[in-house]
């Protein structure tokens, strides 16, 4: 089963995809939120390249497990990629997942400005590999 990751953030988006096996996230974009038919234009070309039939979104709680503002605005975001794509959407905890993006990012080296461009689609990569590790223990199978 093809699957898309999305980070949904105030100012940029974290795309990434799953591999032909369904077993391994690798981050595809960073893309404007503001620009909402771009963002759209670009998740359907990459769901249909890579014959996705799911997106699952990030949906950040709270230390404690509830939902806040960002939570809310995560589940608006679902609902619009459900309407612009017609594919199925999950939503999926993100907690640490943005922070953790950092810290490996940090670990490489790489310079504030270029983390900065880069550590949204990292963190929709994490997102999307916990999605399908969970998915793969649930069914014993990488495909689901």
């Amino acid at each position: 089963m093809g699957a898309l990751g999305i980070d949904p953030g105030t100012v940029r988006v974290g795309l990434a995809a799953a591999d032909h096996t369904g077993s391994l996230a690798s981050p595809v974009a960073v893309l404007p939120r503001a620009r909402s038919r771009e963002l759209w234009d670009r998740v359907r070309q990459e769901a249909e390249q890579r014959a996705a039939q799911v997106i699952v979104v990030g949906l950040p709680r709270e230390l404690d497990g509830s939902e806040g503002p960002a939570a809310a605005d995560a589940r608006v975001l679902a609902a619009d990629a459900a309407r612009e794509t017609g594919l199925s959407v999950e939503l999926w905890d993100e907690r640490f997942t943005s922070a953790q993006a950092e810290r490996q990012l940090v670990g490489t080296g790489m310079r504030r400005e270029r983390r900065r461009r880069t550590v949204d689609g990292v963190a929709a990569a994490l997102m999307l590999q916990g999605w399908l590790d969970a998915r793969r223990r649930r069914t014993g199978s990488p495909r689901g």
